[in-house]
Order: structure tokens, then sequence, then C-alpha cells
């Protein structure tokens, strides 16, 4: 558990849920600098070979992990994989963007997703810790939000990902969430904005990613030089 320089009970209620020993935990502090900051500290101290990254106002399908442990077990001694893929669904059932074609397609983040044109609905990404913590989240100053596709990118040059039709991942962008708060926060956090907007730019995207990548980057430049 990395606490991001939260000012509630944390810290207590960790301690409390350890005691339980009902499995093992690692509580961390730190001080705030946004999600991005917290997941590069917690990725340095996972063992596990994976990592599902799970906002703690969502929730998993009963049969989630069981789910991501049978594809592991097909696909888990590739070494051109970085992850699997999956859905994810709204509380009342409908899919949140596209259905992967065809299902259980092997391919990269730019070719599934980018280049498929899904870019605006999220999935369930479950990694390879080994690959996150190849490409830990660049950090700025006074900057807490980056938007976590400029590593999916960076990553999908090197490795490939299983997409999977299948929803494991229960989820609603919430009225003050980082999603529906999403265009406030990049304003507020240009250099890593204009680093995103520079992996968009990159030739293995579509045309139009690119041109949007080259609007975005110098709209965000702009907004650097009021930090």
């Amino acid at each position: 558990m990395v606490d991001d320089g939260s000012t509630d009970d944390n810290k207590n209620i960790a301690e409390e849920m350890k005691e339980k020993d009902e499995f093992p935990m690692q509580y961390i502090y730190k001080e705030n600098g946004g999600k991005y900051t917290a997941l590069n500290v917690g990725v340095k101290q996972i063992t596990s070979k994976l990592t599902f990254i799970v906002d703690s106002d969502d929730t998993l399908v009963p049969d989630a992990i069981e789910t991501i442990l049978q594809y592991h077990k097909k696909y888990g001694e590739r070494k051109d994989l970085c992850g699997y893929s999956f859905l994810r669904r709204f509380p009342d059932g409908k899919i949140n963007g596209k259905p992967f074609e065809p299902d259980e397609k092997v391919g990269t983040y730019i070719e599934c997703r980018i280049n498929a044109d899904d870019t605006q609905a999220d999935k369930a990404e479950v990694f390879y810790t080994r690959c996150l913590k190849e490409f830990p989240f660049p950090e700025y100053r006074n900057e807490k939000f980056l938007g976590e596709d400029l590593m999916w990118i960076r990553m999908a040059l090197k490795y490939q990902m299983v997409h999977i039709n299948r929803a494991i991942y229960v989820g609603n962008y919430l009225e003050d969430g980082l999603t529906k708060n999403r265009r406030k926060n990049n304003i507020r956090s240009p250099h890593g904005c204009m680093e995103r907007a520079k992996e968009f730019m990159r030739p293995e995207l579509k045309l139009k990613h690119r041109l949007k990548g080259a609007i975005q980057y110098l709209v965000y430049h702009r907004w650097s030089k009021n930090i």
C-alpha cells in the first residue's frame, strides 16, 4: 500500500489490516505527488510476476483473478509479451468501449488500441511486473497528473499484449475522479502532457493521432510557460 501523502487515517487503518494477518501487506508513506508517482514507488516493491492496477472506487468480477491466471498459464512463457488486456464494463453491464477484433488477439497497444481508434475507452490491463519496472513513469516537479498511456506506447515499441474479450473489471467515472477532471489536471501538469503528446506523434501511429498529438504539444507548451 502506497500512501500518496494522505491526511486522513490511512496509516492506522493499514496497521489494523496488517494485524488481522489475512494477507501480507507493506505500508509505504510518501509525499503527495499524484497517482503515477505512487505507482513508481509501489512497482519497485512488487515481487509477484503480474501487476494489476485497479482504482480504489472500482471492483473486479468474482472470477477475475482466476481468468487472468488461466491466460497467463497459456501465454506466460512468451518473452515478447508485457501482459494482458481485458475488457472493462460499467455497473449496468455495458462494455466500456469496443470489444477486440479478433478475440484473444496478440498485438501491440498501438495496433490494437490507438490505431483501432479505441483510445477513449479504458480497458483492464494486467502487466508483467518486470516490464513495469523496465518502463517507470517520468516525473515532473510540481506536476501530479500524467496519462498512463504515455508508458503503454513506449512499452508497445518493444512488447505485445494479449487482448481478450472478457470483462473482468467493473468501474464508473466519479464526478471528482481523474478521468472526468482530466482537462483540468492536464492544464496543471503541462510538461507531462507535452511528453505524452510527443509519444502520440510517433510514426507508428495513424496520421490523425499524430496530428492531434502535435496540436496538444503546442497547447500544453503554451500552458507550461505559466507554471
